[in-house]
């Protein structure tokens, strides 16, 4: 018969248990402390590399979106504060807020051709041009921060996805899958009509008639009655020209 380990064994059991417990938080907290310190040179290190490449940070957009990413990587967000480091070395705080002002004007004054719905890539190109030619060029990256900081101001701003395609919206409310499918259909041409929709979709000329109906009181379909041709949807937000009307730089 085996013997139960008496109440010595018990407690040397114990002792073990509590010394390779105490072992484990000791090894975690230096391992813990190990990274804190490789973090803290990371980024004494890239605030040296801000310093140094700062005039190819401010003004390469495509090199300012490389290093938000080494930022995001370690946990820095740039952004966060006007104060601090980065606004010092890069003027990050005064750039994205000037951006933002620069998008909300961009987005009232075209709401009445889009319903506050447009294109990303004419958002960029119609608040490249307002900034003017010697200002610092900027890239959809950038339009998407200064959106991502709008958003924390509970502006109602905010990014779409239409199939493959960026939409910045700038209304309260937001696209329902019904919504997004007659977008996405209208995608190639700029515009839908109800029997091919109604076929691709296979909808009931219910279905497509509220949710037609819907983006016509939003503003964000015309209705095209050609002589001969039908009647036709329009979608503003799809079309280049519409969404971003010729406007002379500084205008």
């Amino acid at each position: 018969m085996r013997r139960r380990p008496g109440i010595s064994g018990l407690q040397h059991g114990t002792a073990a248990r509590v010394h390779y417990k105490n072992l484990g938080d000791h090894v975690q907290q230096v391992k813990l402390e190990h990274m804190r310190s490789q973090l803290e040179i990371f980024r004494k290190s890239l605030e040296e590399f801000a310093l140094k490449h700062r005039d190819g940070v401010r003004q390469d957009p495509e090199f300012r979106a490389k290093f938000h990413a080494m930022c995001a990587n370690v946990g820095v967000d740039p952004l966060a504060s006007n104060k601090g480091v980065w606004a010092q070395l890069l003027g990050f705080g005064d750039f994205y807020y000037e951006l933002g002002v620069q998008i909300v004007e961009a987005c009232l004054a075209t709401r009445a051709y889009n319903g506050g719905l447009m294109d990303l890539p004419a958002l960029r190109r119609y608040v490249q041009r307002r900034r003017g030619s010697l200002a610092d060029p900027i890239s959809e990256d950038d339009i998407l921060r200064a959106i991502g900081k709008l958003k924390a101001l509970g502006s109602g701003f905010a990014v779409e996805r239409i199939g493959k395609q960026a939409l910045v919206r700038s209304v309260p409310g937001e696209l329902n899958t019904d919504k997004n499918k007659l977008l996405e259909l209208g995608q190639a041409t700029g515009y839908i009509s109800e029997q091919e929709t109604r076929h691709k979709a296979g909808w009931t000329e219910r279905r497509f008639d509220e949710n037609i109906q819907a983006l016509l009181r939003e503003g964000l379909a015309m209705v095209d009655d050609s002589p001969g041709g039908g009647r036709l949807f329009w979608f503003p937000c799809l079309s280049s020209q519409l969404a971003a009307p010729n406007q002379p730089a500084g205008s």
